[in-house]
């Protein structure tokens, strides 16, 4: 997920450089949306380690 946060990101940057800024807004807003996806998904992963982990001891 992080992997694709990373391209939209630089593809929002080089579509800036280039004077696309409608492409560049966009694809920012997509890095955005899928980052915070990500560390959503790694919170509940933290989350649900913590209580497995508690659970076995």
């Amino acid at each position: 997920m992080l992997k694709w946060a990373l391209i939209f990101f630089v593809i929002s940057l080089i579509a800036g450089f280039l004077g696309f800024s409608g492409v560049s807004a966009a694809t920012a807003g997509i890095a955005k949306i899928l980052f915070y996806i990500a560390v959503i998904i790694f919170l509940v992963f933290v989350v649900l380690a913590l209580a497995v982990g508690g659970a076995v001891t």
